[in-house]
C-alpha cells in the first residue's frame, strides 16, 4: 500500500467546440498534460489509464477512443462511465489502483461532446424511453427540491439565485470557463423561466470539454513535481433508482453517504475543507449540497449563503472556478475538471480564483437516477501534504 498523489493536470477552454472532434478534445487534453508536469512526463511512463465519458457523441465507448487520440496503445485503459460522476469516479478508480501498488503512474482523462447530438438530449431520451413520462426531465426534478427546500425551511428564491451570482462572477475570471459573464439576484430571476422556480440562470449550459490530471505513488511522485498533492480520501455511494422518502427531495442521500466515507478514509471532517469544487448542474444542487457535505447544518444552506461563506473570500469558498454554472458540464471531464481545479488552488496556482492558504480541498458530483436524481455521488478529498 501507498499513498496516490496529483502531481499533474491539463485541460482545455471549455464551450461549444463545434469546430473540434472528440479526438481533438482528447488529444489537446492529453498534450496540456504533457505541457504541465513540472519535471515533464514521459508516455512511457504512463501504465495504466481510465477514461471518463459516457459517450453522448457516440465517438468511442471503450478505451480505445483514448489510446487512439493519445497513441498510448499498448497502455491498460478502462473507461468508466458512472451518470454526472463520471469523472470523479475515472479519479477515484486510478487513486484507488496506485494505492493498491496495481498502477504506478496513472493517467486519468474525462472528455465530453454535449453538442453535436442532432436530436437533443431530451429528444434522445424520450424516443428511447417510451415508458416515461413526458417532462421528466432534469430541470424537473431539481425544480422539485428547489420548490421543497422554499416550502420546508426558510430559504429565499433570492438565496439560490445569489448562488448563480456568485458563480457567475467566479467564471470571469476563471480562463477555462464557458460562461463567462457576471449577473445579479433580478437578472437570474427575470432570466426565462425553465422548470419553477428555476430559470435559465439557474442552470448549468450544454458544454464540450475535456482534462486530464496525473496519478502517481508517493515513492514516484518528485519524478514529475516538487510539489505533489496528496489524496487524501475517496467516497462512493449508489442509491436506489426510485427514493420516494420525503426527506430525499430536500437533500441528495447518496452524497450524505459518498461525504461520510471520504472524511473517513482522510480522518478529516467537514470543519477541516479549506475549498471546494461541488456539483451545481442548477443553482439549487450547490444549496443542497452545502448541508449534504456538512459545510452547514439541514436547512441552512440559505442562511449559509447569506453569511456569504461560500464566496471567494468567505469561510468556505466553494466553486471557485465558476462550478458548472459558469465553466460548464462536459459530463465526462465534469469531475476531473475539478480535481485539477482542487490541484491547482492547494499548490496555490489558481490564479485571479485563488483562495487564501488552503491545505485541504474537497471535490464533489452527484449523477441521476430515473425517477430521482442524484443516485450516485462521488466525493474525493486532497491535501496538502
Amino acid at each position: 500500500m501507498t499513498e496516490p498523489y496529483v502531481v499533474g493536470a491539463g485541460m482545455i477552454d471549455f464551450g461549444e467546440l463545434y469546430e473540434q472532434s472528440f479526438d481533438d478534445l482528447i488529444e489537446d487534453a492529453y498534450i496540456s498534460l504533457l505541457d504541465n508536469v513540472d519535471k515533464g512526463l514521459d508516455p512511457s511512463d504512463i501504465d495504466a489509464a481510465w477514461y471518463g465519458t459516457i459517450d453522448i457523441a457516440n465517438e468511442g465507448s471503450s478505451g480505445s477512443a483514448l489510446a487512439h487520440a493519445t497513441g498510448l496503445f499498448e497502455t491498460p485503459i478502462t473507461r468508466v462511465e458512472n451518470a454526472c460522476a463520471t469523472g470523479s469516479d475515472a479519479f477515484r478508480n486510478a487513486a484507488q489502483a496506485v494505492k493498491a501498488g496495481d498502477a504506478e503512474v496513472a493517467l486519468v482523462l474525462g472528455a465530453e461532446k454535449m453538442t453535436d447530438s442532432t436530436e437533443g438530449l431530451i429528444a434522445s431520451a424520450a424516443l428511447e424511453r417510451l415508458w416515461r413520462g413526458r417532462g421528466v426531465t432534469m430541470p424537473a426534478y431539481f425544480g422539485m427540491r428547489a420548490t421543497r427546500h422554499l416550502d420546508v425551511y426558510d430559504t429565499t428564491r433570492e438565496q439560490i439565485a445569489e448562488i448563480s451570482v456568485k458563480n457567475h462572477e467566479n467564471g470571469t475570471k476563471y480562463p477555462h470557463a464557458h460562461q463567462q459573464f457576471e449577473c445579479t439576484v433580478e437578472d437570474v430571476k427575470e432570466s426565462p423561466t425553465v422548470s419553477y422556480p428555476l430559470n435559465l440562470y439557474d442552470c448549468c449550459p450544454i458544454t464540450d470539454g475535456a482534462c486530464a490530471v496525473l496519478v502517481t505513488s508517493e515513492e514516484r511522485a518528485h519524478e514529475f513535481t516538487d510539489d505533489p498533492i496528496r489524496v487524501a480520501g475517496y467516497g462512493l455511494a449508489s442509491d436506489s433508482f426510485q427514493r420516494g422518502a420525503p426527506e430525499a427531495l430536500s437533500n441528495f442521500p447518496a452524497t450524505r453517504q459518498a461525504s461520510s466515507q471520504a472524511y473517513e478514509r482522510a480522518g478529516l471532517g467537514p470543519e477541516d475543507i479549506d475549498v471546494a469544487e461541488v456539483h451545481d448542474c442548477f443553482s439549487i444542487t450547490e444549496l443542497i449540497t452545502y448541508e449534504d457535505l456538512g459545510f452547514c447544518a439541514e436547512g441552512e444552506g440559505g442562511q449559509f449563503v447569506d453569511d456569504g461563506k461560500p464566496h471567494l473570500d468567505g469561510e468556505k469558498p466553494v466553486n471557485p472556478s465558476g462550478g458548472l454554472l459558469s465553466k460548464g458540464h462536459p459530463i465526462g471531464a465534469t469531475g476531473v475538471a475539478q480535481i485539477a481545479e482542487i490541484f491547482e488552488q492547494l499548490r496555490g496556482e489558481a490564479g485571479d480564483v485563488q483562495v487564501d492558504d488552503p491545505e485541504v480541498g474537497l471535490q464533489h458530483n452527484i449523477g441521476i437516477g430515473r425517477n430521482a436524481t442524484g443516485a450516485v455521488s462521488c466525493v474525493n478529498v486532497l491535501e496538502r501534504p
